[in-house]
């Protein structure tokens, strides 16, 4: 499967949630979403831009997740282009255990609250992290990401298909503050690292 994206900071995450759902927009979850990127110790998966990721998803009812695998990031038109592969996981933390045995570890962990919507064919999610600009993420075909931006009221150019490290890195030019994207970054405990995202 392709993945094409587009991200965008958001002013007013309240309000631009409204426009979505005024135009249609289905919300398909909300919660916390908790994404561990692994790798070896070598780092030998980001030395070629691939991604060994678990993502889980706390809802208020319930919790979800899935194995994913991301191929080296392109760029198409102006958009974000990467190979995705994933699947349903029944038991996350019996995966994470077995990850850990043949040697992966931890090396990103990214942690906030979202709010995700189909809208137009196209997947929206407005994304609070612990320190950070709240950001969007639009996926989609190109033809469904333009028409649901239009929904979303953002300006056009402010949508991009840089990667979190380049939304991390204004964010700490503007504001001269470290980001955190996970509640152990904002307690000191762990500091995220670029070059392994």
């Amino acid at each position: 499967m392709l993945e094409v994206e587009l991200k965008s900071v958001v002013d007013d995450v309240l309000l631009r949630r409204a426009l979505v759902e005024r135009a249609g927009g289905a919300l398909s979850w909300a919660g916390r979403l908790l994404d561990r990127r692994y790798d070896t110790a070598q780092h030998g998966l980001a030395a070629h831009d691939h991604v060994l990721r678990l993502r889980v998803y706390h809802g208020e009812d319930s919790t979800r997740a899935e194995l994913d695998w991301k191929g080296p990031t392109g760029h198409e038109n102006g958009y974000k282009v990467r190979e995705e592969l994933g699947v349903h996981v029944a038991e996350p933390d019996v995966l994470a255990e077995i990850l850990t045995r043949l040697g992966y570890e931890v090396t990103v962990e990214i942690e906030r609250e979202i709010a995700q919507y189909e809208l137009y064919g196209a997947t929206v999610r407005f994304e609070r992290y612990p320190r950070l600009d709240d950001l969007v993420e639009v996926e989609g075909t190109p033809e469904q990401i333009e028409r649901a931006i239009g929904a979303i009221g953002l300006p056009r150019e402010g949508f991009t298909s840089e990667r979190l490290p380049d939304f991390v890195r204004r964010y700490e030019a503007r504001t001269g503050e470290r980001a955190a994207l996970c509640q152990s970054e904002l307690r000191g405990e762990t500091h995220y690292d670029s070059a392994n995202a």
